[in-house]
């Protein structure tokens, strides 16, 4: 057993801890993030999963918001070693004709390859989207900033006026079907904005779902949908440089396992292990669960009821595959995509995800699939390909009983718009729900959003408060991805916790 000092403690290494410890660090704090896996990254790693030379990202693996994110943008990433790679086609969305509507980073392009499926939907598009691109920078300090946002909207205010801005509000608060019915003549146009609200856990016909479809689809059109060359793990691995740098320290296989408490307020922590780090900062990367796990004897009774009601997400499988070559897509834009969403017209999207509700396994599940390999070829020896696709699934399943069935009928949906995917696959790796968790504790039942993304708890989360990355125990903070403004990696929540700390010591000096 061991005892150390620093000024701040960071509990886990994801992206989101790694921006507080950089934060921290920046402000003259020494600070030291203790995570419990083998290696930083939390959910943003690279192994090679199926064969030798065959590198997979293990959880996340396209980072548009990554490339948009203020936070990241300050800092010397690329100096450590991030080169992000852009697909020519960030996604594309086949049909059974082997036609195909694709999101391109140029707004025109995007609406030709929808009229091709039905005629006015691209001009439809246009006018929708084009006021956000060219308000790029208003409603990112809106989408990415700390709680509460109030710089972005009065921004966007300036920018798009009141009718554009009540528009915006009547954007956020609706559903992507209303939406799409109103937007697009086509249930493959709608199709299409479908797939991207699908990124989160909001159903297609439920409010806040909207807003998701059409923020994935104008990152798109002004930062791309990048990865790292060479797999998601060097952006981890950046992250981790930049701290090295401002004099941060990290330490791996080191689980804490409590909140250390003096006088009402944190003194440290200590590890599984018995070893304990003395600070007055404590940073959560954590699920509120893991936050509960750690300190719940020290917060109030009412803190710790919102935080044991928060709603996570529903539950993920994912496989990997390991491919003899590129994937045989019939529409010519989904070879050239990055992304690939795979489930067909709205109907049939919409029926795949009320199974979720219902508890029964989608017959045809709709996928997120990402070919990360045909724009970097650092990702498989040559000549082969890898691949990935995720679904959500419902939580009561028995995945001993149902995996290798579900499994086959997402290579199923696969091979519906590729013929000849099934005989390119040399080897696939499959993680159902508890095998992810198993792998990030935060992945709470497999839900790869840091929680549920309904719109009533997407502003107040983890809890309603004036600042959410506060908790009532002095010198304890949650900055993790189920901290507001949420998930995807962009570090927001990490900083903004960060920042509170360090407002807060400078208020005691003071």
């Amino acid at each position: 057993m061991t005892s150390a000092q620093v000024d701040a403690v960071v509990v886990g290494g994801g992206p989101n801890g790694l921006t507080a410890a950089i934060a921290l660090a920046r402000g003259g704090r020494s600070v030291l993030v203790l995570e419990a896996q083998e290696r930083l990254g939390g959910a943003v790693k690279t192994e090679e999963l199926t064969l030798p030379g065959f590198r997979h990202d293990v959880f996340s693996a396209v980072y548009p918001a990554a490339a948009a994110s203020p936070v990241f943008a300050s800092m010397p990433l690329e100096r450590h070693g991030l080169r992000w790679v852009q697909p020519e086609i960030p996604m594309a969305h086949p049909h059974d004709d082997g036609r195909a509507a694709a999101l391109m980073r140029d707004v025109d392009a995007t609406a030709a390859t929808l009229d091709t499926l039905q005629p006015g939907d691209g001009a439809a598009w246009r006018e929708a989207v084009t006021p956000y691109v060219r308000s790029f920078d208003a409603l990112r300090a809106t989408m990415l900033s700390g709680f509460p946002p109030v710089a972005g909207p009065a921004r966007l205010l300036s920018k798009l006026g009141v009718s554009g801005t009540l528009e915006f509000v009547q954007l956020l608060l609706t559903s992507a079907h209303a939406f799409g019915e109103r937007l697009f003549s086509s249930d493959r146009s709608r199709g299409w904005l479908y797939g991207s609200a699908m990124h989160g856990d909001v159903p297609p016909e439920n409010a806040g779902s909207a807003i998701s479809a059409v923020y994935l689809k104008v990152l798109g059109h002004v930062v791309g949908w990048p990865s790292p060359q060479g797999g998601a793990g060097r952006l981890a691995d950046a992250l981790a440089g930049v701290l090295r740098e401002e004099g941060g320290r990290a330490q791996t296989r080191a689980r804490v396992a409590e909140v250390l408490v003096e006088r009402n307020r944190v003194a440290g922590v200590r590890t599984d292990e018995g070893d304990v780090v003395r600070a007055r900062i404590v940073v959560c990367d954590t699920s509120p669960r893991g936050l509960l796990a750690m300190a719940e004897t020290a917060l109030p009774d009412e803190y710790v009821r919102r935080l044991l009601a928060f709603r996570y997400g529903p539950s993920t499988l994912k496989v990997d595959w390991a491919l003899d070559g590129p994937v045989p897509w019939t529409a010519p834009e989904a070879r050239r995509a990055g992304t690939v969403h795979v489930g067909g017209t709205a109907p049939e999207i919409a029926e795949a995800i009320r199974s979720i509700d219902t508890g029964t396994p989608a017959q045809a599940p709709f996928l997120l699939f990402g070919q990360q390999s045909v724009a970097d070829p650092t990702r498989a020896p040559a000549g082969k390909h890898t691949a990935w696709a995720y679904t959500h699934v419902p939580r009561s399943l028995d995945w001993a009983l149902e995996r290798d069935p579900f499994v086959e009928r997402m290579e199923a949906q696969v091979e519906r718009f590729a013929p000849g995917f099934r005989d390119l696959i040399l080897a696939r790796h499959v993680m159902d729900p508890g095998d992810l968790q198993a792998r990030d504790d935060n992945l709470e039942h497999g839900d790869v959003g840091g929680g549920s993304y309904a719109l009533d708890q997407l502003v107040f989360r983890p809890v309603p408060s004036l600042s959410p990355y506060r908790t009532p125990l002095r010198g304890l903070y949650i900055g993790s991805a189920s901290a507001f403004p949420g998930g995807a990696v962009h570090g927001v929540p990490g900083d903004a916790a960060a920042r509170a700390a360090l407002m807060d010591a400078k208020l005691r000096r003071v």
